[in-house]
């Protein structure tokens, strides 16, 4: 998969383009990019997406912009996944939100991508002021490929209906509307070893957005350990939150506790998957008692895998 950041950078063959946010890229999302592939092989044309950095909530209005679901860094990963031959990552700033649904539709995606064929969810806005919709694609002569909203069990897929999820706890739900268990990736780095002082070393995980949609203590599993040999998952406890027991105003931090692993993975790139919540985060008075829901914690979580055929 090639990855754009200007339009000049054009691919040079006819494209069939999908456009959105993509936040969780979950089944509503897959759904567009299955159908965004089938569109491209039916027509002979090349696969694409166009997404937006940062979200036009998130630049707009910050302070009231929705958590996110997902890093462009994921995003990305998945839409290589799906099997998609290009991704468009537009800098959303003032200059591109005021941009025209004219222009947009004729200087961007019929001249510098020669998109042949457009694909958006059935809610889909652009333009200057959100005043694009479908009818305007269509009036223009664009192929257009709607694709309506996924419902499972009688509730619509969305992002929004995922963040309420996880921000409740509820992460079978959450893995239910994404199609697979929400996780965080990042690399790991170096932490303050507290963790390791108090018999629990732990992964650091970097994140590239500090308002996770979920907080508390997880049963999880990490994706991308070289040391496991079958290719499974790593088992382990993780913690997501401000550690208010050792910090004042801390930044959220992903920690992660593997079970019986004494590996080096300092600069791995991994992926935490929240499997089961254990309980929210709290401030403790001391660090013994900070141990002692430590060493609880990750007893709860080797129960929950315990139960799993797969630990």
């Amino acid at each position: 998969m090639q990855i754009f950041r200007h339009f000049h950078q054009a691919a040079n063959h006819p494209l069939a383009v999908a456009i959105g946010n993509f936040d969780g890229v979950h089944l509503g999302h897959q759904a567009l990019l299955q159908r965004l592939i089938e569109v491209a092989a039916t027509q002979g044309l090349k696969s694409a997406v166009m997404t937006f950095e940062p979200h036009p909530r998130e630049f707009f209005a910050p302070e009231r912009a929705p958590t996110r679901l997902t890093s462009l860094r994921e995003k990305l990963e998945l839409f290589a996944e799906a099997g998609v031959d290009y991704v468009y990552v537009c800098h959303f700033n003032r200059r591109f939100a005021a941009i025209t649904v004219e222009a947009f539709m004729q200087d961007i995606l019929r001249n510098a991508l020669d998109a042949r064929a457009i694909l958006v969810g059935e809610d889909f806005r652009f333009g200057a002021g959100r005043q694009g919709g479908m009818e305007d694609f269509v009036t223009a002569g664009f192929n257009l490929q709607s694709q309506p909203q996924v419902n499972l069990d009688g509730e619509r897929v969305s992002s929004t209906a995922i963040r309420e999820a996880l921000a409740q706890g509820r992460l079978v739900e959450a893995a239910r509307l994404l199609g697979r268990p929400y996780s965080i990736s990042g690399k790991v780095v170096h932490g303050d070893k507290l963790a390791r002082e108090l018999g629990y070393p732990t992964a650091n995980i970097h994140m590239l957005h500090d308002r996770p949609p979920l907080f508390g203590i997880y049963a999880v599993k990490l994706e991308g350990l070289a040391e496991s040999a079958d290719g499974a998952d790593w088992p382990g406890v993780a913690s997501l939150g401000v550690r208010p027991t050792v910090k004042h105003n801390g930044k959220p931090t992903l920690e992660v506790h593997l079970f019986d692993f004494n590996g080096d993975i300092y600069g791995r790139h991994v992926r935490v998957k929240f499997m089961h919540k254990i309980r929210d985060e709290m401030k403790f008075d001391s660090l013994d008692t900070l141990k002692y829901w430590i060493a609880r914690d990750a007893d709860m979580a080797r129960d929950y895998f315990r139960a799993d055929s797969d630990f």
